[in-house]
């Protein structure tokens, strides 16, 4: 069953990685890296309880939990950047 849902969250995974392939603005291509990560890190997350390896489960929690902020802080600048036309 588990194995499943995680063909289901890959096929889901892929979905943000075709709308970086489009032009667009660099807000939107950000929003749907962001997606990307968090989505492995569920995907990792789910992997480790599959697999019964909690060090992996840990790390894909810290991934999900402190790296989008600083990824959304990035795009965050970018776009200020951006309006005022540095």
């Amino acid at each position: 069953m588990l194995t499943g849902v995680l063909w289901g969250m890959i096929g889901v995974f892929l979905i943000p990685l075709y709308q970086t392939t489009r032009r667009g603005d660099i807000w939107e291509t950000m929003l749907a890296l962001s997606s990307v990560a968090t989505k492995s890190s569920l995907i990792m997350v789910l992997v480790s309880v599959m697999r019964d390896d909690w060090m992996m489960g840990l790390v894909g929690v810290i991934t999900l939990s402190v790296g989008n902020a600083g990824f959304m802080l990035l795009a965050h600048l970018l776009r200020r950047m951006a309006q005022t036309g540095r």
